[in-house]
């Protein structure tokens, strides 16, 4: 019994450790708790109710871990359409040959104004942000 706390403890250290306790999802904390379940039930000696138990969280992670590393894979950027980069510049009000240094200071001009915390809204500075992203990742691939 001492083992599996052990065990136990180190798997939520890990989990906290790697940020992945903050990013899981409800389904997540459902297998965990059902792994933790069956982990508690095998070691009291009830290995019969127990390792379905284990086994099905295991075997929950296992293909969660094979779908995210598969759209990992596939997550590939596609490059920014020359209409949008347009719309970028006219929403930062910055000109085709700006410089970086000339894009984040009309982002900040604009954010100070637009920021949820000086009254305005989180999409118009969520766009505002993206704006400025994709201007600078246009700068540095060119």
């Amino acid at each position: 019994m001492g083992l599996l706390a052990l065990l136990l403890a180190g798997l939520a250290v890990w989990l906290i450790w790697t940020g992945r306790l903050q990013r899981m999802t409800a389904k997540d904390g459902m297998a965990l708790g059902a792994a933790l379940v069956g982990a508690v039930l095998a070691a009291k000696g009830k290995p019969v109710i127990g390792a379905p138990l284990l086994i099905g969280a295991a075997l929950f992670f296992a293909r969660q871990g094979n779908r995210r590393a598969a759209t990992r894979k596939r997550a590939v950027p596609a490059p920014p359409r020359a209409d949008d980069v347009a719309k970028a510049r006219a929403l930062l009000g910055v000109s085709p040959d700006a410089d970086p240094a000339a894009i984040r200071a009309a982002h900040r001009r604009l954010i100070a104004s637009v920021h949820p915390d000086k009254g305005g809204t989180e999409a118009l500075a969520a766009q505002i942000n993206a704006a400025r992203d994709l201007l600078l990742g246009q700068r540095q691939e060119g």
